[in-house]
């Protein structure tokens, strides 16, 4: 259901602040044409904490209008309340998106226990594909594989996007949860080697800009052609990692401004725009991955 090179789609802003939505609608366009194999939107690349409720059901709606049913969309409907990953899977049912992805809660630390009732709450007042989002780095909890094979018996929840870079896990989670259960990488830099040891895809940052690239990874992986899509991913490793040079989204927003592919590269508060010494970084490595 959920395979190969899906994008975590930034959210272009206007310089008033505002959703820019003839950026959001290029944007669609772009990984459309690129080959990509599904769109999150408002997920946290997508700043999902500061947009409001309102806001980001109109994002997501939006995408799902732009994206006219040639690509499938994946609502980002994570929080660090309960009920507020309830209020969006509300809102959004029969919206037409074809999956939500839930960051685990970030900040309260919830204990294993606690994930899993979080998870199964969201679970039971969704009528779509549950992908848990497990990225420690980011929220400060871990989502263990043994509480990832607790909530895989719930019908509804199909997959795990794991942003830990412990490629280790990967054969864990599948003795655990079964050969059924979509395994995709979080982290671009283990992504290859995460679908060359049984996952089936990544959902990307370095996407938003070079999405020709990693669909074409992505799809001589999952063929088993590893040797061709090593050498793309070596030309894109540096950029995967420099991407990452300040805070996500910020590198990639500005890289996406460069390219013309949104009209502004701004953020909302607390992140500010990619600062004066990290911009040559940012640069040499899109040059040196041949997308700029």
């Amino acid at each position: 259901m959920f395979s190969g090179s899906i994008v975590a789609l930034i959210t272009p802003f206007n310089l008033d602040g505002e959703v820019d939505y003839v950026s959001l609608k290029k944007l669609v366009d772009y990984h459309v044409e690129a080959g990509t194999d599904g769109i999150v939107a408002v997920g946290t690349t997508g700043e999902s904490a500061t947009l409001t409720v309102e806001e980001h059901v109109k994002v997501v709606v939006k995408t799902v209008e732009f994206a006219d049913g040639r690509i499938p969309v994946i609502a980002g409907t994570g929080a660090n309340a309960t009920h507020e990953s309830v209020t969006f899977s509300r809102l959004l049912n029969n919206s037409g998106i074809a999956g939500c992805l839930s960051v685990t809660p970030y900040y309260n630390k919830p204990t294993q226990e606690g994930l899993f009732q979080h998870y199964k709450a969201i679970a039971e007042e969704s009528d779509v594909p549950q992908i848990l989002y497990n990225v420690p780095g980011r929220t400060a909890v871990d989502l263990f594989p043994e509480t990832v094979a607790r909530l895989s018996e719930i019908e509804s929840i199909v997959a795990l996007k794991d942003a830990t870079g412990d490629l280790s896990r990967i054969a864990k989670h599948r003795e655990l949860c079964g050969e059924d259960f979509i395994l995709l990488s979080g982290d671009d830099s283990t992504g290859l080697d995460f679908v060359k040891a049984g996952g089936q895809g990544v959902i990307s940052v370095t996407n938003n800009i070079a999405a020709k690239d990693m669909a074409d990874m992505m799809k001589l992986a999952l063929e088993g052609n590893f040797d061709e899509a090593a050498v793309i991913n070596e030309r894109l490793m540096t950029l995967h990692k420099n991407l990452f040079v300040e805070s996500s989204p910020i590198p990639v927003k500005w890289a996406a401004h460069k390219m013309g592919l949104i009209a502004h590269g701004g953020l909302r508060l607390p992140l500010t725009e990619l600062s004066d010494s990290a911009r040559p970084v940012v640069a040499k490595s899109m040059t040196e991955a041949c997308i700029y």
